[in-house]
């Protein structure tokens, strides 16, 4: 039985009944429930709906459970959707600009079109991998939103998009040797999805990896880059709104920082306090706007740490109170550790060669207080910052 086959076994009354009842199985008892279950059923299609099952559950971090235990998912799907509070806020975006309608083009199992339809957007989810375009249509119906999403089996690039609001663009970017970085190996390449949301009417989105050279941006498109929990997701080039505009939005919120252009903050001493900005407002170079609502300046130029004498918490940084400064040095490190009592260490880095596990196995932290130590520079200087977050 082939992917194709295993997924369309699966949407037969059969195969649902299956698939209820081996929901909860748990990885480690698997064997012992497919044995049981062969001596009743085919067992090729016990293998596809314990394997459903446990995408299931790995696609739960992603959508919810109660979405995860509905939809179809294949390896790739899950591994590389969007997550769903990340697809809800673009979509939401998209009909705050107006837009009615969207071309959803390399449209995965369908997590962004199911977050466009839910917000009320009709979507044409275009997907050519046979088995990723059936797992798509499934989860349309299997949320109830056939009604908004077409889902068509077809090479992106040609497809005509003419007759909707907007084009949304997510291109492959992994290969047979891991993930791609040159955005024009993507899979439509970058040049193409640019053209292609250029044709828009309203509006377009390209979803592009968060390390995208800022060099590579268009003029006329707006960068954003996105982070769940403090995770970097995504960057998203937009076309049909600012030109030349730089933002990160932080979720849950949404909180979203434009940049203003200010120069590159100033190089300066150590104050009490350490800002530890977002990986998406890191990934966005607004790290100068960061410094400027703090009142703070850099600890190094190369560096994306802030310092400053005073706390002006921000949502855009995480802010800790520092309690000792000293060069990089491991005896006098355990030393302290052991003088403070600290047997819960956490290891922040930047500008350092050495390795957070390493650093705590040969400090050996001991006792009922934490900490929190940055390895990083000074100046140019390696250096070591002790500290705690500020709650």
């Amino acid at each position: 039985m082939n992917d194709l086959d295993a997924l369309l076994a699966l949407l037969t009354p059969e195969g649902r009944a299956l698939l209820d009842e081996v929901r909860e199985t748990d990885p480690a008892q698997e064997l012992a429930v497919a044995t049981r279950l062969r001596r009743t059923r085919p067992a090729e299609l016990v293998s596809a709906a314990l394997g459903q099952a446990r995408l299931r559950q790995r696609a739960a971090a992603k959508f919810g459970a109660r979405d995860a235990g509905r939809m179809f998912f294949t390896a790739n799907g899950v591994e590389q959707s969007t997550r769903a509070s990340v697809a809800a806020y673009r979509a939401g975006r998209l009909a705050a600009l107006g837009v009615t309608s969207v071309a959803d083009l390399c449209c995965g199992i369908g997590g962004d079109a199911i977050a466009l339809a839910r917000a009320g957007i009709r979507v044409l989810a275009v997907d050519r991998d046979p088995v990723t375009a059936a797992a798509a249509r499934a989860n349309a119906d299997a949320l109830g939103l056939g009604e908004l999403i077409e889902v068509r089996e077809a090479d992106v690039t040609e497809v005509d998009t003419s007759g909707y609001d907007a084009v949304f663009v997510d291109p492959a970017r992994r290969g047979g040797r891991g993930r791609i970085f040159d955005p024009e190996a993507y899979s439509p390449p970058l040049s193409w999805a640019v053209a292609a949301a250029r044709t828009a009417s309203r509006a377009a989105a390209l979803k592009v990896a968060p390390g995208i050279p800022h060099e590579a941006v268009p003029d006329d498109a707006e960068a954003e880059w996105i982070s769940d929990g403090g995770d970097v997701k995504e960057a998203v080039l937009w076309f049909g709104c600012t030109p030349g505009a730089v933002r990160a939005t932080l979720l849950p919120g949404p909180r979203t920082l434009l940049g203003t252009g200010l120069p590159d903050p100033e190089v300066r001493t150590p104050g009490r306090y350490l800002y530890e900005p977002d990986g998406a407002v890191i990934r966005a170079h607004l790290v100068a706007e960061v410094a400027g609502q703090v009142g703070g300046g850099l600890l190094d130029a190369t560096i994306a740490y802030v310092t400053a004498d005073e706390l002006l918490p921000t949502p855009y940084a995480t802010a800790y109170e520092i309690t000792d400064r000293m060069p990089f040095n491991v005896k006098k490190l355990k030393a302290l550790l052991r003088e403070r009592g600290v047997g819960t260490l956490t290891v922040k880095k930047r500008g350092s060669a050495v390795e957070p596990e390493e650093l705590r196995r040969k400090v050996k932290p001991q006792g009922p207080n934490t900490a929190t130590v940055f390895l990083t520079r000074v100046a140019g200087a390696p250096t070591m910052l002790i500290g705690h977050p500020v709650r």
